[in-house]
């Protein structure tokens, strides 16, 4: 077996390189993660609205992009959405960090469908009378999802929400095929200049770990200090 030697990624550039990478994946996590739950609510809310249209529209999305592998979408966002911009546009868009931008867009709208089911589980169940309550009352459906029904459904949704971020977590790794400077990235451009290959990617297997613990920690703490009761 070959002597290994943490030191050299440990130190200098390929440190600095490996540690800006891990930065850029929580940066592409945060940010999906703010757009796609107000996303995801939005979604839930028209899956369970009154209007026909609005739960056709929101089973079209869920159902649409959850067919779509995440791949697919980034290439998507990346490659064929700024085509159809006005060319002025795209030139400033390819003038900056076109690649952070189209993993964020196609991370959150991929997130979002999946939390949106999260979101819609919890919703509904929260007993229906409570909701028949609120509305004899002369809240409207918005109104009363945002006052009644949403609150109470918060510890139920939580814990499925806290699991899908730490899928958000591993999928920011994809961006890695559209050139976003992430860990996965970083990691290819240190074992391409280091030839340590086994030690580059045992530091970043080491780093993904680390991350998605302290998000099932996360997760471990929250169902200890809010437990779930289920009304009889």
């Amino acid at each position: 077996m070959p002597h290994l030697d943490f030191t050299l990624l440990l130190q200098g550039q390929y440190r600095d390189w490996l540690l800006s990478g891990l930065l850029v994946s929580l940066q592409l996590s945060g940010l999906t993660l703010l757009a796609a739950l107000p996303l995801a609510t939005a979604i839930a809310l028209l899956r369970l609205a009154p209007s026909r249209l609005a739960r056709a529209l929101g089973f079209a999305y869920v159902e649409g992009v959850r067919s779509v592998p995440l791949l697919v979408h980034m290439l998507f966002w990346y490659f064929a959405a700024p085509e159809a911009l006005p060319q002025g546009l795209k030139a400033w868009l390819y003038g900056g960090n076109i690649e952070a931008a189209a993993a964020v867009i196609a991370l959150t709208i991929y997130t979002a469908a999946y939390m949106a089911e999260d979101i819609r589980s919890g919703l509904r169940a929260v007993p229906h009378t409570q909701l028949e309550a609120a509305r004899a009352l002369g809240f409207g459906f918005l109104q009363s999802m945002r006052l009644v029904i949403l609150p109470q459904s918060l510890r139920i949704t939580v814990p499925p929400l806290i699991s899908q971020t730490l899928n958000l977590w591993k999928n920011t790794s994809i961006a890695t095929v559209i050139g976003a400077a992430e860990l996965m990235y970083q990691a290819q451009r240190v074992e391409t200049a280091s030839f340590r290959g086994f030690e580059t990617f045992a530091l970043v297997t080491a780093g993904y770990l680390s991350i998605s613990l302290l998000i099932t920690a996360l997760a471990q703490l929250y169902q200890w200090r809010y437990p779930l009761r289920v009304a009889s």
